[in-house]
């Protein structure tokens, strides 16, 4: 994909919100347990209508309903992407969305290049933890993104030629 596509799907203000509000909605999708559907009507209802968010809105349902619909597989890559004595269950529960997230459109999405989803949510990390919490999300998703797309960081030609 050309450089120029993909500065616009890292610029693009509606899509960070819509990722943004996808972060903000799994965290209390999991601090309440509401389900995905009623969580995204209310944001969808009360934030993006009211004229402070210019968010698209079909990417934010993309991930909030996707994000529950593939738990198994999301949560599984994040898990294979940690180290050997952390455990998803005791990362943060805000580290813990930004990552389900991210790895969503990482497994989910190859409409969206790997850099991009990586920029986009240490951007988003950067709004809730410290910096070193922002390099754990960086080398986590850094690690997902090489396991699952190779290709788009040169790993795929450099086995073949092998």
């Amino acid at each position: 994909m050309p450089a120029a596509s993909q500065t616009n799907f890292n610029v693009h203000p509606g899509r960070r919100s819509a990722r943004l509000a996808a972060v903000q909605a799994l965290y209390q999708m999991e601090l309440t347990g509401s389900d995905a559907e009623t969580v995204a009507q209310e944001f969808c209802e009360h934030r993006f209508r009211d004229g402070e968010e210019c968010a698209d809105e079909d990417l934010f349902r993309r991930i909030v309903a996707g994000v529950p619909h593939h738990q198994i597989d999301v949560d599984r890559a994040v898990a294979s992407s940690l180290t050997r004595d952390w455990k998803l269950q005791r990362i943060d529960s805000i580290l813990r969305a930004i990552l389900r997230a991210a790895t969503f459109e990482l497994i989910g999405r190859e409409d969206v290049p790997a850099r991009v989803v990586i920029d986009e949510y240490i951007e988003i990390a950067r709004r809730f933890c410290d910096t070193d919490e922002c390099g754990f999300v960086n080398a986590v998703l850094d690690r997902l993104a090489h396991a699952h797309r190779p290709a788009e960081f040169g790993s795929a030609e450099d086995e073949s030629k092998t």
